[in-house]
């Protein structure tokens, strides 16, 4: 039994509905790597549960202290039941990229169960009509609580749930550890260790309280001083930060990575700064035609720290801080755009590193769960997020993955998509994955904050292609074919508009203003008419008096063709109604044996 650290009992305090702190990933599989060419449901349980014995965190469940008078404990489930936490569907047909972000999302948006191990995955196939994929590919979506693992975690969980060929034979290690539970803590026992670290936690919160006081005094008094930049708190409020809601939306984007590094190399910057222009340059492309992007003053985003480096060693899964910079979303050049963003982060984080609230999320921990988890709950049922001065739009997290494949029972992954939480007031996420050659940008939204992902998923590929023809094509002076591949990136997994740029969103006042012109048009329209009806109505007399004669005839030649039509029908009816009114169905042998023809996930 061990008891969760402030920072990991931060993300449990921090739990709620609307905003339920996992994180997620989904990597997708060609199974005809593997040997045999199928993957089956069971070769993929057993080489969880195989990996899971070097990592007994993934085996422990949540054991609350009564009354929440303390921080929770971690407790090795005697129950532990690996096929519990993983699940086998399918996507409906057609199967295509639509649905499987639709699918994620759901997923994604559901709250973990509090009393069984902290982590969920779900087997995914059917992912038949995704272009560019191979044939029989299916999915392995993963969510684990944030209180596990944070984005260096994750990536190192997935790392060792993978192998590094596809056919390891006796390369993996046996399960030697042998399988230790805990017994179930008695409530006196938790009671009376409860009111142990009631005292050392009130001394530790005001000795901590005290040396944050004094941080920050000497904190405001360097950038008073000049000696540190001041933080960037001006950017004002968007849409993207209405309240958050239950439901979310999941959408992303595939790049190569020699195209960020292409542009990292003609313009200086790192390949941090290059995603962060890109996902400027895409919410201001979106915001523009929702006509919502602000007249003064730049978006921000919270960039995430990994502290592993800059604070003493602790027991928490997370080491993680937050900084704030500027996307520089009032500035239209997009060269101009990312030197300032360069010069944003170079300065968020000398910035971070000497603030003391780049560890705000520890005041989360610090506090019993009871006082935390009633604030958070009143803090995101009130909308409190309103009433705050600084705007953070969206937060943008860089995690780096491997530079060599990996392989899930075999079978190879081609991709892979992160997946981050949502806080009140700050209803998008976004997640740059580097892998094997690749770059993915993830986006999870709030429902009513990005309605239409299908759309802001154009806008990123047209920000990257924006950024890639101003830094590289102009530096080069010249469009070689492989340049120009680079240059406009169709991403793999949807289609785009026929002209290859990103379609425009119908804002409600352009709606309106072609509503009005129409109708204006239509007025005017009506007024010609009668004007000429006006002036040729002395010759038209002799017309109008023979119109009946023309309509009686035309109503004779057609009589008999509608009688016909009338009889057909009724001769189809009765025909129905003779058959016990059975309604016939269409064929769909063509379909059905597509189906079998491709391959699938063997159970």
């Amino acid at each position: 039994m061990k008891q969760l650290g402030i920072l990991d009992a931060a993300f449990i305090n921090l739990e709620q509905t609307n905003t339920p702190q996992h994180v997620g990933g989904m990597g997708i599989y060609d199974p005809s790597t593997a040997p045999g060419g199928f993957v089956r449901f069971k070769d993929v349980i057993a080489g969880f549960e195989r990996r899971l014995g070097s990592m007994p965190l993934f085996r422990t469940r949540l054991v609350e202290v009564p009354g929440g008078l303390d921080r929770p404990y971690w407790v090795k489930d005697a129950n532990f039941d690996v096929e519990f936490h993983l699940r086998h569907i399918a996507l409906p047909e057609p199967g295509d990229w639509r649905q499987l972000c639709i699918q994620v999302a759901r997923l994604h948006s559901r709250p973990l169960d509090m009393s069984r191990p902290l982590w969920e995955a779900y087997i995914i196939e059917g992912l038949d009509n995704i272009p560019n994929l191979p044939k029989g590919c299916f999915a392995v979506y993963t969510k684990m609580h944030h209180s596990l693992v944070d984005g260096a975690g994750g990536s190192s969980f997935m790392a060792a749930l993978h192998d590094l060929v596809a056919d390891p034979g006796d390369m993996d290690e046996p399960d030697t550890e042998p399988r230790l539970v805990d017994t179930e803590p008695a409530m006196a026992e938790l009671l009376t260790k409860a009111s142990f670290n009631s005292v050392k936690n009130t001394l530790q919160l005001a000795r901590g309280t005290l040396r944050t006081t004094g941080e920050l005094a000497r904190y405001a008094r360097a950038i008073m001083r000049e000696e540190i930049p001041a933080p960037d708190v001006s950017a004002p409020k968007t849409v993207l930060n209405k309240s958050v809601g239950p439901h979310r939306v999941f959408d992303a984007a595939e790049f190569p990575l020699e195209g960020f590094k292409d542009i990292k190399k003609a313009t200086g910057v790192t390949v941090n700064d290059v995603a962060l222009g890109v996902v400027g340059g895409a919410l201001a492309r979106y915001l523009e035609a929702k006509g919502e992007l602000p007249e003064e003053g730049s978006l921000a985003a919270a960039l995430p720290l990994n502290m592993r480096t800059r604070r003493s060693m602790t027991d928490d899964n997370n080491q993680v801080g937050s900084v704030f910079a500027s996307l520089h979303s009032d500035i239209k050049d997009p060269l101009e755009r990312l030197a300032a963003i360069k010069e944003s982060t170079a300065e968020a984080k000398i910035s971070g590193e000497s603030s003391p609230m780049v560890d705000a999320m520890m005041l989360a921990g610090v506090l019993s769960p009871a006082v935390t988890k009633t604030l958070a709950g009143l803090w995101s049922r009130n909308e409190l997020s309103r009433f705050i001065p600084m705007n953070v739009s969206t937060c943008i997290s860089n995690v780096a993955g491997p530079d060599f494949p990996l392989y899930c029972a075999g079978a190879k992954m081609v991709d892979y998509f992160g997946l981050g939480v949502l806080t009140p007031g700050m209803g998008i996420f976004h997640l740059v994955f580097r892998y094997s050659g690749n770059i993915t940008l993830s986006v999870l939204a709030d429902r009513g904050v990005l309605p239409d992902p299908g759309f802001y998923h154009d806008c990123l590929v047209a920000a990257y292609e924006e950024r890639y023809a101003a830094a590289v094509l102009d530096a080069q002076g010249r469009s070689s074919k492989a340049v120009a591949a680079k240059a406009k990136i169709i991403s793999p997994r949807r289609k785009r508009a026929a002209d290859g740029t990103a379609p425009k969103a119908k804002t409600k006042a352009k709606a309106k203003a072609k509503a009005k012109a129409k109708a204006k048009a239509k007025k005017a329209s009506r007024a010609a008419n009668s004007t000429a009806a006006k002036r040729k109505a002395p010759a038209g007399r002799k017309q109008v008096a023979k119109a009946p004669a023309k309509r009686k005839a035309a109503a004779k030649s057609k009589a008999p063709a509608k009688r016909k039509a009338v009889t057909s029908a009724a001769k189809a009816k009765a025909k129905v109604k003779a058959a016990g009114k059975a309604t016939p169905t269409r064929p769909k042998v063509k379909r059905r044996a597509a189906a079998k023809a491709r391959p699938k996930l063997k159970a």
